[in-house]
């Protein structure tokens, strides 16, 4: 009993510890963008400022258009975040509830997806999309996500595919639904932690993303907030300040995303055990 209650309290404190440790930068990030210039540089460095600068926000927004950055990666990573989540739920319950010739395989083949780096296909997309005539614009950015959507979508849709009962599905085609409706209708919303867990992964994933927009775009109008932030960092290197209070401001949106879809995230996210351990085992059933 005894030992069961320090191992409780251990792995409380602990817990809390790397807690505390996650949200440092995040701490230091929001001083620093409320302080002078010349305390973000003071050593040794402190959390306090004596002299808070509020204005630090709308100066970081006068030097470059953030807002106009903040607009190009709204559009970017939810256009990309809808069509990930519908091809990849669509995959998912094709891998689910359909008996086909080579469905093993194809769920091995979502499996191994998984430990291909995504860096050995720079230069394969690079020659690919310059032959399409898509340099310069969204279409690499956007076109890939409704191309499936990634396989770690799709086996989160599979496993919860799997995990709900089939019977208001079989309703619904006794009803006369086709299968569309029955996919959209009844079997989409069925899932709705997937759906939004799915859409909140992909929408992080495509606003923080930086090597993309860096190789495939070239009009300054559209970059997106990372490659606005690699901006402002270049033309006001050593104005950290500043940088913060855009960096705030980029993330922002993220904070505001979760606390708004928080419960659903936490269902979703309970299913990741199982996607690991088929990950680990190889069996997609």
């Amino acid at each position: 009993m005894r030992l069961s209650r320090v191992m409780h309290v251990t792995s409380i404190s602990l817990a809390a510890g790397v807690c505390a440790w996650m949200l440092l930068p995040m701490l230091w990030a929001a001083t620093s963008a409320l302080k002078p210039l010349e305390e973000t540089y003071a050593f040794p460095p402190t959390f306090r400022t004596q002299s808070p600068q509020p204005g630090n926000f709308v100066e970081a927004f006068r030097r470059l258009p953030m807002a106009r950055f903040v607009l190009n990666s709204t559009w970017i990573a939810g256009v990309s975040a809808f069509g990930a989540v519908l091809t990849s739920a669509m995959a998912g319950y094709a891998l689910a509830r359909f008996e086909f010739r080579g469905r093993r395989i194809v769920g091995a083949c979502v499996l191994a997806a998984l430990l291909v780096p995504s860096q050995i296909l720079i230069v394969p997309r690079f020659l690919q999309y310059e032959w399409l005539g898509w340099l310069g614009t969204y279409k690499p950015l956007i076109v890939p996500a409704w191309l499936g959507g990634g396989a770690f979508n799709v086996l989160l849709f599979r496993q919860f595919f799997v995990a709900t009962p089939r019977e208001a599905e079989d309703a619904a085609r006794l009803d006369g639904a086709g299968p569309w409706t029955v996919f959209l209708r009844v079997a989409l919303p069925s899932v709705r932690p997937a759906v939004v867990t799915a859409w909140f992964l992909s929408f992080v994933f495509h606003w923080q993303e930086f090597l993309d927009p860096l190789l495939y775009l070239t009009d300054f109008k559209t970059f997106p907030v990372s490659l606005g932030l690699r901006m402002f960092q270049t033309l006001a290197g050593t104005w950290a300040n500043l940088l913060m209070a855009a960096s705030l401001t980029a993330m922002l949106p993220l904070v505001l995303l979760f606390l708004m879809m928080e419960r659903d995230l936490m269902r979703g996210l309970g299913v990741l055990a199982s996607v690991r351990r088929g990950r680990e085992t190889g069996d997609p059933d």
